[in-house]
């Protein structure tokens, strides 16, 4: 799964399952895979956790990566088990020479190293250099890390630069991007449940990719991890970054509305969860922007007083009763994608 250079914005989670529970983990995993995730990361707290990595690795098809803290013993158990990519801080590994035991083992075995630098965590002394948590100090906590790896003649890595904070986020990613050529994998962390995180997420990452920084990304929420992979792939699909599943567009309805649209949202959108093709379907409410929404989309309706008008491509095709709208969409979606 390659990451950086021209190679596609690639969509990342994490699972919120003990690791040492196999089967919990590998479930949750096949799940985000269904979702569209491309690389999926598992806390490494114990030996126990260490271990199961090379079961779970046999069930799954996407990369796994090990996160670690404080113990560089089990990053090495982690490559010993098969982990895909180790993501660490070397700052908080320790001694230079157990820093210098996991670069060889990784680089032995030739999987990349993620430096991750929080908001949360950064080094006091660049705190209280900054006085407090600033883009400066994320940068210099991050390049820091950084040049122990070069140090030590490891450059298979990732810089990734998270903050609660949406504008030091942004700043820090600008920041670091004009210091250096490493891959940079995006986030903006701790964002709280799936409503506000994706908000932020969104704002913070969708400036970053439009200035055309950022490779790989992560929405961090509160909650089921599916719903990370999913608003990723909105948030990548919104600038025409990755084409991934269908583009559903839909009217905020007003006064001129006279269908239930909210009902046949509901009910395309859920239809349309199962496709995996891009595809971009448009359900309308009424005369204004509805036919030219309908025809711009591949497969579209415009409301009338109890019909609908189906679009298909462009043209119509038929003019459809409410309640037959979501079955004859769907068969006309059904029908490109063959």
């Amino acid at each position: 799964m390659p990451i950086g250079g021209d190679s596609p914005v690639t969509v990342q989670s994490m699972c919120n399952t003990p690791t040492k529970d196999v089967l919990k983990t590998t479930r949750q995993i096949k799940k985000l895979e269904r979702a569209g995730c491309e690389i999926i990361r598992v806390a490494v707290v114990d030996s126990d956790d260490a271990k199961a990595l090379a079961e779970i690795k046999k069930r799954i098809k996407i990369p796994l990566v090990a996160d670690i803290q404080f113990d560089y013993r089990l990053a090495l158990k982690s490559i010993k088990h098969g982990a895909d990519k180790l993501r660490i801080n070397p700052g908080n590994i320790g001694s230079k020479w157990r820093v210098e035991e996991v670069v060889k083992a990784a680089r032995d075995r030739k999987i990349p190293i993620r430096v991750g630098v929080n908001s949360g965590s950064l080094p006091s002394d660049l705190r209280k250099k900054y006085g407090g948590v600033t883009p400066e100090g994320m940068v210099e906590a991050a390049l820091r890390e950084i040049e122990i790896l070069e140090d030590l003649d490891f450059n298979d890595t990732v810089i990734s630069l998270k903050s609660s904070d949406v504008p030091t986020t942004i700043e820090s990613y600008r920041m670091v991007s004009k210091k250096t050529r490493y891959p940079l994998h995006l986030g903006v962390t701790e964002v709280g449940p799936v409503r506000v995180g994706s908000i932020k997420s969104a704002v913070g990452m969708g400036i970053l990719l439009e200035l055309g920084i950022g490779d790989t990304l992560r929405v961090s929420l509160t909650g089921d991890p599916v719903e990370e992979v999913k608003t990723g792939y909105e948030i990548l699909k919104s600038l025409n970054l990755r084409e991934y599943g269908p583009i559903l567009i839909s009217c905020p309805t007003c006064g001129r509305c006279e269908i239930d649209l909210l009902s046949l949202v509901r009910k395309v959108e859920k239809r349309l969860s199962r496709i995996k093709h891009p595809i971009r379907v448009a359900v309308m409410g009424c005369v204004v922007n509805g036919p030219g929404e309908a025809r711009e989309a591949d497969v579209g309706i415009a409301g009338g007083k109890g019909y609908g008008i189906l679009f298909r491509k462009g043209r119509i095709v038929g003019r459809v009763k409410e309640a037959n709208l979501v079955r004859v969409l769907m068969e006309e979606v059904e029908g490109i994608l063959k």
